[in-house]
């Protein structure tokens, strides 16, 4: 349920109703904006009279939300949330770039391929040093000397690091090590986990489950936004459909469906969604021009011999083509890179 306050209610007569709101064991969510504020009620609402609401001399409506996520809803806050990450904004004009390899390999690889990608323009340093394969005989990362690698290659470079969490019990190792905590689209359901990065002030990045729908993705965005993290970055990278040309199904439609439900700032794995490196420029040029905030793009030096996802990754001068194109599309719809 939603309450829509008369615009210049006082701030005496807001207190006043939250008060009473919170009476009836409801969580009370305001948003102050510019003409107007709003009152979002999370919780049971059945036992709320909407008609003794509307009385109040500092109600203009009260609306009901049918949508069961209520935190990461826009109607509960309309203006877009903006993550400020080491000085980098996402959700704003800015269009934020996380580049670099699926996976950490080695000292000398991931200090080039950072270097590369921040010469190009990349805001963020991406890579996995724990890694969730299909196959349990399948390259698994460097676990913990995979963080060490990517903490050396941002001492060099500056970059802020993304990279993916697989298990709760290597929390701490990422809230020291990680600027941008990863939620891979294998563990987007996993509640556990969620409810244990909703304790933390940390960004996450919420990626889409292989055939997870808009909704079941917005529900996981709650359980973290529910626990009290409200830096919640989401991911469109493809879902999982009856084509097989390609590894996963882009669905670029996500995207301004979305922005229309919520106010969380979602970005796009080109990468993932096609499997396949030609794919990536012209999945990238699509992403913005329906409106993504960012993209996530894997790079690797040596894409023939990557030890992981080599087939979608592209070459560091590859990349730096890519985002010269980026920049010029960027410019068109007033916003930069």
């Amino acid at each position: 349920m939603m309450v829509i306050l008369k615009p210049n209610t006082s701030e005496e007569d807001l207190n006043k109703l939250v008060a009473e709101l919170k009476e009836v064991c409801v969580e009370v969510q305001i948003n102050v904006g510019v003409e107007r504020t709003l009152i979002g009620l999370v919780g049971d609402t059945s036992n709320i009279d909407k008609g003794i609401i509307e009385l109040k001399e500092c109600v203009d409506k009260v609306l009901k939300v049918q949508e069961p996520f209520k935190k990461a809803n826009r109607k509960f806050h309309p203006q877009d949330t903006v993550i400020d990450v080491c000085g980098n904004l996402i959700g704003g004009k800015q269009i934020q770039i996380i580049a670099g390899p699926c996976s950490v390999e080695s000292e000398d690889q991931i200090i080039e391929i950072a270097q590369r990608v921040k010469q190009s323009g990349a805001n963020f340093l991406r890579g996995g040093a724990f890694k969730p394969r299909t196959s349990p005989y399948a390259f698994q990362g460097l676990g913990q000397d995979g963080l060490k690698l990517l903490k050396i290659a941002k001492e060099i470079t500056g970059l802020p690091i993304v990279s993916e969490i697989m298990s709760a019990r290597h929390l701490d190792m990422f809230y020291d090590s990680v600027d941008i905590i990863q939620v891979g689209a294998r563990n987007m359901q996993n509640f556990d986990l969620l409810k244990e990065l909703s304790k933390i002030k940390k960004p996450i990045l919420l990626k889409r489950g292989l055939s997870s729908t808009i909704e079941d993705l917005l529900m996981s965005a709650e359980y973290i936004l529910s626990g009290g993290n409200t830096d919640v970055i989401l991911c469109e990278r493809g879902i999982r459909t009856f084509e097989n040309y390609t590894r996963n199904t882009l669905d670029l439609s996500a995207i301004p469906a979305i922005k229309k439900l919520s106010h969380l700032p979602i970005i796009v794995d080109p990468s993932h969604a096609s499997g396949l490196s030609w794919m990536v420029e012209s999945l990238s040029k699509a992403a913005l021009a329906v409106g993504a905030d960012g993209l996530i793009i894997e790079v690797h030096n040596d894409p023939k011999n990557a030890k992981c996802d080599g087939a979608q990754s592209i070459h560091p001068d590859m990349f730096d083509v890519v985002m010269k194109k980026l920049k010029k599309i960027a410019e068109i719809e007033d916003r930069f890179i």
